[in-house]
């Protein structure tokens, strides 16, 4: 009777976390996956960035527009040592002489705890200074590691001339565990 009241307070623990995420997480979770295989199908040398580091963040999907004053969006996925613990937010805004909309896949590595505990802290921005390495189809990726972060962008859809992701705000949000 022990044994049965453990497995199943074990089980009940155990799907407690898989269904902690809500259906707009699942697609942001599946929209990740799709856009870390398109990173590595458009740049084969992808894989070993994404196999080498500590954890990354994957926003599939950020819209980005501009009229004078622009902004950004995005939901991301993050995973640590390769497995999912929780979710992502991001959000920018600038002012300046500017117009126009894309959309783009967003990558942020980190290759130190201490780079990874600032962004699960919340206390983590990218600033003017970092710009992201634009993936594109057998161009060489010399991305470095800027405070123990580096950052890749792939266009989807839009008109963009640069790789541009200062000011960009993030929010962690953990799975409960």
């Amino acid at each position: 009777m022990k044994k049965k009241n453990l497995i199943l307070v074990l089980l009940m623990c155990f799907s407690l976390t898989l269904f902690a995420q809500n259906d707009k997480d699942r697609e942001v979770i599946n929209d990740a996956e799709k856009a870390k295989e398109a990173f590595i199908t458009k740049n084969k040398s992808m894989a070993k960035y994404f196999a080498d580091a500590d954890a990354y963040v994957i926003f599939p999907n950020v819209g980005e527009g501009a009229f004078i004053v622009g902004g950004a969006s995005g939901n991301g996925a993050v995973y640590e040592n390769g497995q999912l613990i929780g979710m992502a937010k991001m959000k920018k805004v600038d002012v300046g002489a500017q117009i126009g909309g894309e959309a783009y896949r967003e990558a942020i590595l980190f290759n130190s705890e201490e780079s990874l505990q600032r962004f699960k802290d919340d206390d983590f921005e990218l600033s003017a200074k970092v710009s992201a390495v634009l993936v594109k189809d057998g161009a060489s990726l010399n991305a470095d590691y800027r405070n123990g972060v580096a950052v890749f962008t792939m266009p989807k859809a839009g008109l963009s001339l640069e790789a541009s992701v200062g000011g960009q705000n993030f929010e962690f949000i953990p799975f409960e565990k």
